[in-house]
């Protein structure tokens, strides 16, 4: 089964990832664009949300060794919990910034000495908010063994991100396999098609 085909097709299924040329969304950021990703509605479907954190485990592999999850607050925290139950290992998650009270913590649950972490996310963009998890992870003394997520939509400004970071990442789709599954499926036409691949050469003048 090819895992980056099987998520895109099952994230199109139950509406994760709406695509709309001809009626763009726009982004917090004010940006406009073709798609929208939501994959906490994969949370409500139990079939797809397993087969998404089984995916979760099989790439882990390539990550090890790790003996901790780290979900990225908040649509990383639910992702990262149930592959931490899973993979029967502790769990943890990383807030924007720190609580403005209490404890003031930023990295919720018990951090240990000398943990090595996997990073669950749901969505990489700009991979901003991820690598500042990865940051505050690592001033914790905690070893990063990557990020994992669910989709990307390929950026080339998060893979330079990352790379600055020293972070290895993966994903278990991505959007040229979405716009390959979405062609197929029917989701699409070919001038759609077009529309879409013009939006990922260039978002931000895009529409």
């Amino acid at each position: 089964m090819n895992i980056a085909s099987e998520v895109a097709k099952r994230l199109l299924q139950i509406n994760a990832i709406k695509l709309s040329p001809q009626n763009p969304f726009t982004w917090a950021s004010g940006m406009k664009s073709p798609i929208y990703c939501d994959n906490r509605i994969v949370l409500s479907y139990p079939g797809i949300r397993r087969f998404i954190i089984e995916s979760f485990a099989q790439k882990a592999e390539a990550f090890k060794p790790f003996d901790t999850i780290a979900g990225v607050a908040t649509a990383g925290i639910a992702h990262g919990a149930l592959l931490a139950e899973q993979l029967a290992l502790p769990f943890i998650y990383v807030r924007s910034q720190p609580k403005g009270h209490g404890r003031q913590n930023q990295i919720e649950g018990e951090l240990r000495p000398g943990a090595h972490a996997l990073v669950i996310e749901d969505l990489i963009s700009t991979g901003g908010s991820c690598l500042k998890a990865v940051e505050a992870l690592r001033e914790a003394g905690c070893e990063v063994s990557g990020v994992l997520a669910i989709f990307t939509y390929g950026f080339d400004e998060a893979t330079a991100a990352f790379k600055t970071a020293g972070c290895p990442f993966d994903t278990l789709s991505s959007y040229p396999v979405l716009l390959e599954e979405a062609l197929r499926e029917n989701y699409i036409g070919p001038a759609e098609l077009q529309t879409l691949q013009e939006w990922r050469k260039n978002p931000g003048g895009w529409g």
